[in-house]
C-alpha cells in the first residue's frame, strides 16, 4: 500500500508501485484529483493507462512530440492551436492588487470580446481590491488573508437589505484559500493569471494545472520550488502553461524561430542590474530600503524590487528556465542589460541569436499569455525608431551577485534545494525590509540556510511544504543567533 501526500491529505493508492517513477506519477494524478480540501481523490482504475512522463526537467524538449494538448516553451510542443479564437474565455486573475494583477486589469480593460473577467484575488490589500470590484466587475471576487470574523464581514457587505441576497449586478465575495483553490479547479474558468507572490500561490498554480486550464504563469516561485510537479500535472492533464515573467516569455517567443530543441544551444536571459548595478561592491553593505527600491526601469512590488537588486530574481528565473525549457544550467547564460529592452534571447546551435525586444512593459507578456497563438494589438507602448537608441550589456558579476551563483547551483541539484531556497530568501528579504539586516546579508543566509538543509532529490509535495517551513524558520534562527 502506498501513501501519498497531497495538501496535507493522506490519500491511500490502492495498487503497488513498482519503482520510484510510478509512485511520481500515481502522485501527480492524486494531486491533479485532491487540489483543495474537501475533495476526494478520484482512484484510478488502470495503472497500465497512467501516461509515461519523466518527473525530470525537459518533459516537453524530450524529442517525443507527444505533448498534444499542453502548451509549453518546449520547441517539440505543438500545442495551442486547439485554443479556439472565436470562443469567450473566463479569466481569473490572481493576485490582482500587486503590480502584474493591475496590469494583467489593464489589458482587459481594453474590452477585447474574446475574454471576461470571471474571478480576481487579494490577500488583504481591501482599499485597493474593493476600487478593483467596483470598477471591473468580476462575477466573484475572493479574498484569502483575512481573519474568519473579518473575512464573515467582508462577504456580508456587499448584501442587500432584503432578504440577505446580492445587490443586482454586484460580486460575489468568498473568502479563504481554499474556496479560491477550488475555483480555479473548477469550470467557471478557462484562463488563470498566477500573479500571486511568491510560494502561496503554489496551490492555486497546481489546482490550474491540474484542471487543466490555460495557465499564464507570473509566479515564478511555483516553478522554483515545485517545478517537476507543475510540468507534470501539466501534462498530464492537457494544460497550457505559458510564461508571463518578461524573460520567459521572451524566450518563449524566440523559440518559435527553431524546430526542435536540439537546434538549441543557449538561452541568455537578459538582468537590468538592479538599483545598485554601478555601487562600488564595498559600498553595497550601506545601501538602504530605499536605495534598493529605486529600480531604474521597472515598477514593481517591494519584494521582487529587492530581489532585482541582489540578482536573486535572475536566480530563480535560472531555475525557472531549467523547468520551463528543459535546459541544463550550462545552456543559460545571464548577462546584465541596463536599457531592458532585449529581454532575453536564444542561440541556435548554427550561431544565429534571436532575442525579443520591446519597451519595458509587463502588459506585453500578459497580452501575449492570453492571446498565444495569436498576435494582437496590445495596449503597451512600442519602440520609436526614428529616435537614436543604444543597447548595452555585460557578463553578469557573480562576486557583485553572489546570489547568482545560488541559482545556478540549485538548477543543476534540483529536489529540494529550490523550495530552501526560495523560502530562505522571501524571509531574509522581510528582515532587510525590518531593516534587522544588511541588503548584502540576504545571499550569505540564503547560502547558509542552503547548504545544511536535509537534501531530497524527489520530494513530494508536502516534502517541500515541510522544508518551506524549515527555511523560514532557520533564517529567524540565523537572525537570532547573528
Amino acid at each position: 500500500m502506498v501513501l501519498a501526500c497531497v495538501l496535507g491529505l493522506e490519500i491511500e493508492l490502492e495498487r503497488e508501485c513498482g519503482s520510484s517513477r510510478w509512485l511520481n506519477v500515481l502522485r501527480n494524478y492524486a494531486l491533479a484529483a485532491t487540489i483543495g480540501q474537501g475533495l476526494r481523490l478520484r482512484f484510478l482504475k488502470e495503472v497500465h493507462k497512467i501516461p509515461r512522463v519523466s518527473v525530470e526537467a525537459g518533459t516537453v524538449c524530450d524529442g517525443c512530440n507527444d505533448s498534444a494538448g499542453f502548451t509549453s516553451p518546449g520547441l517539440d510542443s505543438q500545442s495551442g492551436d486547439d485554443f479556439s479564437l472565436s470562443q469567450i474565455r473566463n479569466v481569473a486573475i490572481l493576485g490582482s492588487t500587486g503590480s502584474i494583477g493591475r496590469a494583467a486589469l489593464d489589458v482587459l480593460a481594453q474590452g477585447h470580446p474574446r475574454f471576461r473577467l470571471a474571478a480576481i484575488s487579494c490577500h488583504t490589500q481591501l482599499e485597493l481590491f474593493e476600487q478593483q470590484i467596483m470598477s471591473f466587475s468580476p462575477k466573484r471576487a475572493f479574498v484569502t488573508g483575512l481573519s474568519e470574523e473579518a473575512s464573515r464581514r467582508w462577504q456580508d457587505s456587499n448584501l442587500s437589505e432584503t432578504r440577505g441576497k446580492p445587490t443586482s449586478g454586484s460580486s460575489q465575495r468568498i473568502a479563504g484559500r481554499d474556496r479560491l483553490v477550488e475555483y480555479v479547479a473548477g469550470p467557471e474558468v478557462d484562463i488563470v493569471l498566477a500573479a500571486i507572490v511568491g510560494i502561496a500561490g503554489l496551490e492555486t498554480a497546481l489546482a490550474a494545472a491540474g484542471a487543466g486550464k490555460r495557465l499564464a504563469l507570473a509566479n515564478k516561485e511555483s516553478l522554483v520550488v515545485a517545478g517537476s510537479l507543475l510540468m507534470n500535472l501539466a501534462k498530464l492533464n492537457g494544460a497550457e502553461l505559458l510564461p508571463v515573467d518578461s524573460e520567459h516569455s521572451a524566450i518563449f517567443q524566440c523559440l518559435q524561430s527553431g524546430r526542435a530543441c536540439s537546434e538549441v544551444k543557449r538561452i541568455v536571459l537578459t538582468a537590468s542590474g538592479g538599483p545598485l548595478r554601478d555601487w562600488p561592491i564595498e559600498k553595497l553593505p550601506s545601501a538602504t530600503i530605499e536605495n534598493a527600491l529605486s529600480h531604474p526601469t521597472w515598477q514593481m512590488g517591494r519584494k521582487i524590487t529587492v530581489d532585482s537588486a541582489t540578482m536573486m530574481n535572475k536566480a530563480l528565473e535560472v531555475i525557472e528556465a531549467k523547468w520551463l525549457f528543459g535546459l541544463e544550467p550550462e545552456q543559460i547564460a545571464v548577462v546584465v542589460h541596463p536599457q531592458s529592452v532585449i529581454h532575453s534571447m536564444v542561440e541556435f546551435v548554427d550561431g544565429s541569436v534571436i532575442g525579443q525586444m520591446s519597451p519595458p512593459d509587463m502588459r506585453l507578456p500578459i497580452h501575449y499569455a492570453l492571446n498565444y497563438p495569436e498576435r494582437t494589438p496590445s495596449p503597451s507602448p512600442t519602440i520609436d525608431w526614428s529616435k537614436p537608441m543604444q543597447l548595452d550589456w555585460r557578463p553578469a558579476d557573480l562576486e557583485r551577485y553572489p546570489a547568482l551563483q545560488l541559482g545556478f547551483e540549485v538548477a543543476a541539484r534540483g529536489g529540494t534545494c529550490g523550495a530552501v531556497l526560495n523560502a530562505a530568501n522571501e524571509a531574509a528579504v522581510e528582515l532587510f525590509l525590518q531593516q534587522k539586516i544588511k541588503l548584502t546579508e540576504i545571499a550569505t543566509i540564503c547560502r547558509d540556510v542552503l547548504d545544511h538543509h536535509h537534501y531530497s532529490p524527489s520530494p513530494s509535495l508536502s516534502e517541500l511544504q515541510e522544508q518551506d517551513c524549515w527555511g523560514r524558520n532557520e533564517v529567524q534562527k540565523w537572525i537570532q543567533a547573528k
